[in-house]
């Protein structure tokens, strides 16, 4: 039997460690919301409805502490990679990347935007004692200035906006 042929996620025959802004979103396996305390949700009245909603700024849990650590130890680990914006959601996490190389040119082995996300998603799994994250991760090369504040925007309003999240389910409600 023919398994069904896995949809490539990456540029055809682009670089992933040349230099360059990337945005990434990982998610945790089966989109559990593993990664913000269960506290964090505030309902509020709304028009009549009852919206969840997190505290500013959200509690992480945790297994997202441990995450927001990991994060945060990335340019640590690779030097030429900046960590210019990040947001750790309930189930998900993403981080604006900025690859540079020094000024004599790329390092001789320049680690992929790949490799360097799956290092971390291996550290995370490590220090929890156990996996958290789905197989892959989505990943978008930023192209324009327009796109890196769209997105540095995005990443920035995404805690307070999660109830408007795609990734977002509502939660189920107490008869």
């Amino acid at each position: 039997m023919r398994k069904p042929k896995r949809k490539i996620n990456r540029l055809t025959e682009y670089d992933y460690a040349q230099n360059g802004a990337y945005f990434i979103t990982i998610c945790t396996h089966g989109r559990q919301k593993i990664l913000w305390e269960n506290d964090t949700f505030m309902e509020t009245a709304e028009v009549g409805a009852s919206i969840a909603r997190p505290q500013h700024p959200p509690a992480l849990s945790e297994a997202g502490k441990v995450v927001e650590q990991c994060i945060l130890e990335i340019p640590k680990q690779y030097p030429h990679i900046s960590l210019e914006k990040y947001a750790v959601m309930p189930n998900h996490v993403h981080l604006l990347l900025l690859a540079q190389s020094g000024q004599s040119g790329r390092p001789m082995v320049a680690p992929t935007i790949s490799t360097v996300i799956q290092q971390f998603k291996g550290v995370v799994s490590k220090r929890l004692s156990r996996s958290i994250w789905q197989k892959s991760f989505h990943d978008h090369v930023v192209r324009t200035e327009h796109g890196y504040a769209q997105i540095w925007q995005y990443i920035d309003t995404n805690p307070q906006l999660w109830h408007k999240d795609c990734f977002y389910e509502e939660p189920p409600h107490e008869p």
